[in-house]
């Protein structure tokens, strides 16, 4: 009986493997010194990160730039250092292609979308053409995601509150999804990337089937203000960043199939910058990351109550911009990293590296905390993705070979000028300029092209000349007479 009575008064400790993972900044020499980092107040991150290279959107005059560095070229980055400068205007996003380590993808205010290769070792000098340019918004690009399974398939969501997806085998927009009614601020895929889930300025949360644009489950979010969505892996279940009506920093717990009602909210605090979501799912980790200020909260996720558990936080005075996040491949497996940030500290023109480490005692490999895991083949071709298949992602481990790079290469299409139509629409006639930049570039286009015009029109006049002539010396000829 006394045994029972303790037993029930004991205290419930949760056991968890993350209970005591860390935070560790790399030393001063591990970090990039020395960058520009962009002061545009768009809300991304404005940097991306494979196993190989660390890319970072930089402060530049008359258009838009980003810097490409080797990740082992750490320490100061000279002022002159090579840059992706093709676009015309800022640019708003960059992301890396999870199946080829030297292909990245970047929107811009320019309103287009630029493919570019990146060579072995890095830049030796700056980039000005993409390997494809792709126009089709009719406004600036503030979004672009990689189909997280499917080869070549790329997502674009533009301030015209259109989401392009381009096939990048044929160069070309293939479907449009156009529910929404203002900007989009955040898109996000399912594990297999048969849902995408968005949340808008409109204040709503949207899931949605991407190949027919069918908007699946819609939630009104008028008490919580949703900024930023992550899918939690296969646990059909959303998180969402907001803010409450009492203007304090907010996340939610949403279940894929009903929106009607947040599982659970929980207020953060009451700063105002905005919540970066980052899921793990290989470890059930969330982690919460402020703009603005140096912390990173981290929770475990479980599908029963109270689903949301919080672990710790790590604690810096140095604020974040934007956080860029290394893929699971690129981890240090030896001391049990199962995270890594690339932080980006603006004042001292930074990025920082910082890795969450599980502490363990043992130097082998910890296969509890690595399990098998996305990895860099895809699992389906854009035809049969765009055909209707599904299928998860090809998984690799990281025991053996983990540093082992894909040997797909990007083949750019040949493309000719033409209209772009989707959905019997031609996104790109009758495009206004949308920035200064873009106004002056048309004008100076349109007076090289009467230039042209007035050059062809006098040959013409010329030639009507020497013909009119020559039938009138026909005319007066002897011969005719």
């Amino acid at each position: 009986m006394l045994d029972s009575w303790l037993m029930s008064w004991r205290p419930q400790y949760r056991s968890s493997k993350f209970r005591n993972v860390y935070g560790k900044v790399a030393n001063r020499e591990h970090c990039f010194d020395g960058i520009p980092i962009t002061k545009n107040v768009h809300d991304n991150h404005f940097c991306a990160v494979n196993a190989r290279f660390l890319a970072i959107v930089t402060e530049s005059a008359g258009g838009g730039s980003f810097l490409v560095i080797p990740l082992e070229q750490t320490g100061r980055i000279e002022p002159n250092y090579p840059k992706v400068c093709g676009h015309q205007g800022n640019v708003l996003d960059i992301k890396w292609n999870p199946f080829i380590d030297n292909i990245i993808a970047s929107c811009s205010e320019d309103t287009s979308v630029r493919i570019w290769e990146i060579p072995e070792g890095g830049l030796k000098r700056n980039m000005t053409e993409a390997l494809l340019e792709l126009h089709g918004h009719s406004r600036r690009v503030g979004l672009v995601e990689w189909h997280p399974t499917t080869n070549n398939i790329l997502f674009s969501a533009g301030y015209d509150y259109k989401v392009l997806i381009w096939n990048l085998d044929v160069g070309e927009p293939v479907k449009m999804i156009d529910c929404h009614t203002d900007v989009i601020l955040c898109m996000s895929f399912n594990t297999d990337g048969s849902l995408l889930t968005t949340t808008c300025k409109d204040k709503k949360l949207r899931v949605i089937e991407p190949r027919s644009g069918r908007v699946l489950q819609e939630a009104n979010c008028k008490t919580h203000r949703v900024n930023r969505v992550v899918f939690l892996g296969n646990m059909k279940r959303l998180l969402t960043t907001g803010v409450s009506r009492w203007n304090t920093r907010q996340i939610a717990l949403w279940d894929q199939e009903d929106l009607s009602m947040p599982l659970i909210e929980e207020e953060i605090d009451g700063l105002s910058g905005l919540l970066f979501p980052f899921y793990d799912a290989d470890t059930h980790m969330l982690y919460l990351a402020g703009k603005g200020d140096g912390n990173i909260r981290y929770y475990e996720i479980s599908t029963e109550k109270p689903y949301l558990s919080y672990l710790m936080e790590f604690r810096s005075p140095a604020p974040q911009k934007g956080l860029g996040v290394m893929p699971k491949h690129g981890l240090d497996v030896s001391a049990c990293e199962v995270f890594r940030f690339y932080k980006l500290v603006t004042l001292k023109g930074l990025i920082e590296p910082i890795s969450m480490i599980v502490p363990r005692r043992s130097d082998s490999y910890q296969e509890d905390i690595y399990p098998m895991t996305p990895g860099t083949e895809p699992a389906l071709t854009p035809d049969e993705w765009l055909g209707g298949v599904n299928r998860d992602p090809v998984l690799m481990s990281l025991k053996e070979g983990y540093k082992k790079s894909s040997k797909m290469v990007f083949k750019a299409p040949i493309k000719e000028k033409k209209s772009v139509v989707v959905n019997g629409i031609d996104l790109l006639e009758n495009v206004p300029p949308r920035t200064e930049n873009e106004l002056l570039r048309m004008f100076f286009r349109q007076q090289d092209e009467i230039r042209r015009l007035k050059e062809e029109l006098a040959q013409k006049d010329i030639r009507i000349r020497q013909l009119q002539l020559e039938l009138k010396n026909l005319r007066n000829s002897p011969k005719n007479c």
